[in-house]
């Protein structure tokens, strides 16, 4: 290896924690190619199956060795839309970084030698958006006739939707809420993914002729059966996991007690740390906890001390985790930074009520027990097993519950003939994406739970090559 990797530069933790601006600062020229010197360009680069979405890695790398940063930006415009948000948010430890020839193969994650893939394609996405880079279109004539709506405007639905209009299909997208961005704009901080970022990124889609639709449900709105009496052709469904998870135990109805799912939302979506500007008002505890080992357990506690700050209380927030943290599925990236910035880590730690002082409905303490762990259960990790006689307690005057999301059902319980598993996820043909109606097919959250942006974005990208060629039958 010709030399160590190049770590991008961070606004300092101390500094950042003051509020929302974006943490990581992009590679410079001089550093992205440093770091992009030392791909050894593989005979056959295991990084692009690592990538769900299938980039050419191994070209667009050496086309920034080349410093041409045009021809990278199309290749990895080729499979991905979006390059400026994923180069931000993918976990790529898990993915293209962990399967790169200088990882070890049997670890969880990638190895610190590993290329800064994501980085590199921050950078080129970067140099896109600043020089306004647009990519050849390559349309069908033959799609031109045909109309298709895409329901949800996440992941899923954004890489949906780009990958039908570049081939010229009219691509009209319904979203429930007032913007666009799902779950890229209510659940993802700006510290990690900035709005003019996003922003940009749909943009660039409606500059492609894709149709955004906002403040309308499908299944309620508009009932599925009526998007075909209006003259679409297909429906791809992306509609995410919106449902918020509990931990189900006494207590937990108490006020000052957030599903994360409502905490980042009034946050990142209705601008709640810029009260009272924004009007979207938000309680902020003096030790607050949260319960969870995902990234939105992560961006929930940075938002909770980034709002303690900003509100002139000393920083006390606390992240409670059943397991270790080897266990822990978020981005080594985020846990890292969280650190940083002061956040506190219980490890092996169940809670198991939420308690209030007896006078008022608000929650003022947790119980908890602590945990060892056992025999691994159905995700290969091993099960937090409670200790007998551990219980203790905590200070909480405010909790975060970050323990996953479920499907939203307001959409397939207008429609029964929509077929779904017992976790009320869609089912889907694994080949091409179709439900068990003709014509319409899902991909992201609503398929199988909650998963990353990319692997939305890939099941999308399958789903969007069985329309075309379901349309041109």
């Amino acid at each position: 290896m010709k030399r160590d990797p190049v770590k991008p530069k961070e606004i300092e933790p101390l500094l950042r924690a003051e509020g929302f601006d974006e943490v990581c600062f992009a590679y410079s020229e001089e550093e992205a190619l440093n770091e992009a010197s030392r791909c050894i360009q593989c005979k056959d680069p295991a990084c692009i199956s690592g990538c769900p979405v299938g980039i050419d890695i191994k070209k667009f790398i050496l086309e920034i060795t080349r410093k041409d940063y045009k021809s990278a930006y199309s290749t990895i415009r080729e499979k991905n839309n979006f390059p400026a948000m994923c180069g931000r948010v993918c976990p790529a430890e898990y993915q293209c970084q962990k399967a790169c020839v200088f990882s070890k193969k049997g670890e969880a994650f990638a190895s610190e030698k590993a290329i800064n893939i994501h980085f590199l394609e921050r950078f080129v996405a970067d140099f896109g958006m600043r020089n306004n880079l647009e990519t050849a279109i390559n349309r069908d004539k033959r799609l031109s006739d045909f109309k298709v709506a895409v329901v949800g405007s996440g992941p899923a639905g954004l890489c949906c939707a780009g990958e039908l209009a570049r081939k010229g299909v009219e691509v009209v997208m319904y979203e429930a809420l007032h913007k666009p961005g799902g779950v890229l704009r209510y659940g993802i901080p700006p510290f990690r993914l900035p709005q003019n970022v996003l922003d940009f990124e749909i943009d660039y889609l409606k500059r492609m002729g894709v149709c955004i639709e906002c403040n309308i449900i499908i299944g309620k709105t508009i009932l599925l059966k009526e998007l075909f009496d209006q003259g679409f052709s297909a429906v791809f469904l992306g509609l995410g996991a919106g449902v918020p998870s509990f931990l189900g135990i006494p207590g937990e109805n108490l006020c000052n007690i957030y599903s994360a799912n409502e905490f980042l939302t009034r946050v990142n979506l209705m601008g709640a740390y810029k009260f009272p500007k924004y009007h979207t008002p938000i309680n902020i505890g003096k030790h607050i906890v949260v319960t969870g080992g995902g990234n939105t357990a992560m961006d929930a506690a940075r938002v909770a001390l980034r709002l303690q700050k900003l509100n002139k209380i000393p920083p006390d927030v606390t992240v409670f985790y059943r397991r270790t943290e080897n266990e822990m599925p978020a981005r080594r990236l985020e846990i890292h930074h969280a650190k940083e910035e002061g956040i506190k880590f219980e490890f092996l730690v169940q809670p198991i009520e939420f308690l209030n002082d007896n006078e008022k409905s608000s929650v003022k303490r947790i119980r908890s027990l602590r945990c060892k762990l056992g025999e691994p259960d159905d995700s290969g990790r091993r099960r937090p097993v409670p200790i007998s006689g551990s219980e203790f307690e905590a200070d909480c005057d405010e909790a975060v519950i970050a323990v996953g999301l479920k499907a939203n059902r307001v959409l397939t319980q207008q429609t029964p003939e929509l077929k779904i598993d017992k976790w009320s996820d869609i089912i889907v043909n694994s080949d091409t994406m179709e439900t068990s109606i003709k014509a319409v097919y899902a991909g992201g959250d609503i398929v199988g739970g909650e998963g990353t942006v990319i692997e939305a974005m890939g099941m999308a990208q399958k789903a969007s090559l069985a329309i075309m060629e379901y349309l041109l039958k």
